[in-house]
């Protein structure tokens, strides 16, 4: 069931017959064995609810077939269900990140700073603790400060020595560390005092990031569950992001407490301090600026144009092979923004990923307080990209689902399809084609390969999206459905496409089409039949040595034939000796009939002249005219090949009556 039932079964939940009216072994009105799983649904049941319905059925002795209707609508409920949950899940982590870079902006109290990351940690990553702890310059180790979900009381007075515990060995390389079940992980220095906090506590998988100034660590960020778990990838580098943000808010705080306790103890500096603190106010503002930016969905265009006001300059988001090499490095090594001839360049990461730079121009004089501005500046930009590229790969994942189910799931509503695609801007009425793609440079090593791959459905996602069409990763390759535009051919798509991905790949692509499909859903087997036809046009490009090129059924001449799902006869016979038979009607000539005879007697002209009862000098004559309509080559084996095929099919197309099937 798609997410479309589940909303359709919610609409109909308030007049829809209750467990208590309708026993959930019995069949309702409609016979619906799903009845009573969208009524669980609706009203978001706990997974162990849908096996009742189930357990009364068959305490009820409801007939077999009508059990296991029920067994496979609670399992597909279950599913909805699952998909549910995790879409809200996603949705809820979303939604934290930019509260958390709203409020951060607005705060001026380090406890209430300290606080306020812990809490959106937790729920950024859904864990059942946060925690988070400072490093102690005086003594050496690292302490608890502020904890989140925590219930153990010596679990929050820890304190742990540079080294000891994952907490100790983050704070000491400065470099996230991740465990799935601490307690067996001997990568970390286990020590009695600590186990026994992390044991007080139940903590099974921890997560815990540094917090960093420059390249000192202030202290580390941590997610933990009571359970075990894997942390992803984009998880840990969002985590990362997250404590960036949260470390250098923690510094402004510092900064402004600095700040209040010079205005109070030395009066003699007022002068100074006054510019300190217009400085700072400048920093508040870009704050609140960038904090607006990305509640209304600016990009990073938008930050760099608030922060040049702010700055009085011109500051620029560029890709990263765009800015000064030397300068980029020093700047994602350092933390800092880096002065380069008149410009300053602040690299824009996500843990160890360099996403690109923000480069102030022509500002040689950078007040240091402005300095921190476009570094917080260049970490907010790097929050909106990974937002952003979460939010084009969930685009990427619903367009593939609903091409899987176009392929796969033939018994989908078509109703319910075309809504999914309108929601995609994706109209399944047109004329499309389906090409499938498989990369070229081969390499034994499984990693690069994957990665490869990876890189080619990225790119395919990417073109389908902008052509307002679907792919999928299939068969080690990866398949397109896009829409072809008026006057263009199969062919002609499917040679843009292998260059356009191999371009975007930096390897040769082989491309191969179906022929033109309209109304995808009239039958259920439309697409999948496509596809297939695009896979046979692909396998014959790669076995005739044509690699890294595009093309469909049509373009392979009588190969074609045997490639397309429905014989083009007739289309075949048009383009190989079309020209010929179109003079004959028109002038009345007998070139075809020649060339029946010119093949019969083993392109003997002689032989011709007498079997067509002519001189041998009107044999050449209507030869070389074949010549000028069918191409000076077509006489070799290969095009000889296909025009005596042709001229067969011609003469049983001829001799077949009106009225006879195709």
């Amino acid at each position: 069931m798609s997410r479309d039932h589940v909303q359709s079964a919610e609409r109909a939940a308030p007049g829809a017959v209750t467990p208590d009216r309708a026993r959930p072994g019995t069949r309702s009105a409609s016979g619906s064995a799903e009845t009573p799983f969208l009524e669980l649904l609706a009203r978001g049941a706990p997974a162990e609810a849908y096996e009742q319905p189930v357990l009364l059925a068959r305490a009820e002795g409801t007939a077999d077939e009508r059990v296991t209707a029920l067994e496979q609508a609670k399992l597909l409920a279950l599913r909805v269900r699952s998909e549910l949950e995790g879409r809200r899940r996603r949705e809820a982590e979303l939604s934290a990140l930019f509260e958390t870079a709203h409020d951060l902006a607005g705060l001026r109290d380090l406890d209430a700073v300290l606080q306020a990351i812990v809490q959106r940690a937790r729920s950024l990553l859904g864990t059942d603790v946060a925690y988070l702890s400072l490093n102690d310059p005086v003594r050496g180790d690292t302490y608890m400060r502020v904890t989140e979900g925590s219930v153990a009381a010596r679990f929050q007075q820890l304190r742990l020595g540079m080294g000891e515990g994952l907490g100790g060995l983050v704070a000491q390389t400065a470099r996230p560390y991740v465990t799935d079940d601490y307690f067996r992980d001997d990568r970390f220095r286990h020590t009695h005092t600590i186990d026994t906090g992390v044991r007080d506590e139940g903590l099974v998988a921890i997560l815990g990031v540094p917090l960093m100034l420059g390249h000192h660590v202030i202290g580390v960020l941590f997610a933990a569950d009571r359970r075990a778990r894997v942390f992803e990838r984009e998880q840990i580098a969002l985590l990362g992001s997250f404590a960036a943000l949260a470390a250098a808010a923690i510094d402004t705080a510092n900064l402004l407490a600095e700040t209040r306790s010079a205005l109070a103890d030395l009066e003699r500096a007022n002068e100074i301090i006054q510019d300190r603190s217009g400085a700072i106010e400048r920093a508040s503002d870009v704050h609140d600026r960038l904090a607006e930016l990305v509640l209304r969905g600016g990009g990073v265009h938008d930050v760099a144009a608030a922060v040049s006001q702010v700055l009085d300059g011109t500051v620029e988001f560029t890709e990263a092979a765009a800015a000064p090499a030397q300068a980029l490095e020093s700047s994602r090594a350092e933390g800092h923004a880096v002065r380069h001839r008149d410009d300053w360049v602040a690299a824009v990461t996500a843990g160890d990923e360099l996403l690109g730079a923000l480069v102030l121009r022509g500002h040689p004089g950078l007040d240091p307080v402005d300095q921190r501005t476009l570094e917080r500046a260049a970490m907010v930009t790097s929050l909106l990209l990974l937002a952003r590229r979460s939010a084009a790969e969930a685009e990427q994942r619903v367009r593939g689902e609903l091409l899987d189910d176009l392929l796969d799931a033939r018994d989908r509503d078509p109703r319910l399809l075309h809504e999914r695609a309108a929601r995609l801007h994706a109209d399944l009425d047109a004329t499309h084609v389906v090409l499938a793609a498989r990369l070229e440079g081969g390499t034994a090593d499984a990693d690069q390969e994957a990665d490869a791959r990876r890189r080619l459905w990225a790119a395919a996602s990417h073109l389908a999206a902008t052509r307002q069409g679907l792919a999928a990763a299939r068969d080690g390759g990866t398949v397109l459905l896009l829409p072809l535009a008026p006057g263009d051919t199969a062919t002609d798509l499917a040679r843009r496409t292998a260059r356009h991905l191999g371009t975007a790949v930096h390897e040769p692509v082989t491309v191969g089409a179906s022929a033109p499909v309209g109304r995808l859903t009239a039958r259920p087997d439309t697409v999948a039949a496509a596809y297939a036809e695009a896979r046979r046009c692909l396998d014959a490009l790669r076995r005739l040595g044509r690699c890294g090129d595009g093309a469909a059924a049509e373009d392979l001449g009588f190969l074609g034939l045997l490639l397309a799902g429905e014989r083009d006869i007739a289309g075949f016979v048009d383009r190989t000796i079309g020209q010929v038979v179109a003079y004959d009607e028109r002038r009345g000539t007998e070139l075809v009939r020649t060339l029946d005879a010119y093949f019969a007697s083993g392109m003997s002209p002689a032989r011709t002249k007498d079997d067509l009862h002519v001189h041998v000098n009107t044999v050449a004559q209507r030869l070389e005219r074949v010549g000028r309509l069918l191409g000076e080559d077509w006489q070799s084996p290969a095009r000889a090949l296909e025009i005596q095929l042709a001229l067969r099919l011609h003469r049983l197309s001829a001799k077949t009556p009106p009225s006879a099937p195709h």
